[in-house]
């Protein structure tokens, strides 16, 4: 199968994507997802664990912006070209503010400051897949498609918190930004060369990310096992170990295709 043709049925899938979501019902926030298991308070800090286990992502975050910014000593060769640093940089801040904005929400959860929650989200979604454009696809067409992607990923919370606001919360935009941008990744992985070395450490770090929002799914019942620790807490945790494995591979990868790849 040729380049061009894995590049149209990469476009094709995600045009049927796009469509099949824009055929759902709309989708309105359920109310109930603000009703954590585990509401206790600690040091005067309502749903203490929840708010505190976002910590991580800061340190995952600010490590990967030192790893991108060459503030720390990689093990291998994280770029073959300076602008591929951008979406790294990007994902970096991403998380390092998705510790803030989570933690924000989880101090009094509600639509409201569930935004701040979600908008970094999509900065680290929408530079990762740019990332996987420029190093799987071309690095030029990557770059361009940065921009765009991280006003898409933005303008679908922006787009959700409205249609909350009148009434008619629809979702579905940001359904699509959150996993079938990881359902892209994982094509592009599969359908393009790869440009580094440890390819599969993003796939560990998706399945991280899965079993993430499976620990959300289970809360309560996580938190009724002991309540000793809830699975939204858990996700936390998961989400930031996922974070750190994708800026681990990026400080041992080495090239293996050459620089006008």
């Amino acid at each position: 199968m040729s380049h061009r043709t894995r590049i149209i049925m990469l476009g094709a899938i995600t045009v049927a994507a796009g469509i099949a979501v824009a055929l759902l019902p709309r989708m309105a926030q359920p109310l109930d997802y603000h009703h954590f298991a585990d509401q206790r308070t600690f040091l005067a800090v309502p749903n203490f664990f929840n708010v505190i286990s976002n910590a991580p992502f800061l340190i995952a975050g600010v490590w990967g912006l030192m790893l991108v910014l060459g503030l720390r000593e990689s093990e291998g060769q994280p770029f073959i070209t300076p602008v591929e640093r951008w979406p790294y940089l990007i994902l970096a801040v991403g998380v390092a503010l998705a510790c803030f904005g989570s933690a924000y929400y989880h101090l009094a959860p509600g639509n409201t400051r569930l935004a701040w929650d979600r908008l970094p989200m999509t900065l680290g979604f929408m530079s990762l897949l740019s990332a996987m454009l420029m190093e799987r696809l071309n690095v030029r067409a990557g770059l361009v498609a940065l921009g765009p992607l991280l006003v898409l990923g933005l303008a679908s919370v922006v787009q959700w918190y409205i249609s909350e606001l009148r009434g008619a919360g629809d979702m579905r935009l940001y359904f699509m930004v959150q996993f079938y941008t990881l359902l892209l990744i994982l094509l592009i992985l599969g359908l393009f060369p790869a440009r580094y070395t440890r390819g599969a450490d993003l796939v560990v770090a998706m399945g991280i990310y899965v079993l993430a929002k499976i620990f959300e799914l289970l809360d309560r019942r996580i938190f009724n096992l002991g309540h000793v620790i809830s699975g939204h807490t858990l996700k936390h945790l998961a989400a930031a170990f996922a974070v750190y494995w994708v800026f681990r591979m990026l400080a041992r990868r080495r090239a293996v295709a050459p620089a006008d790849f």
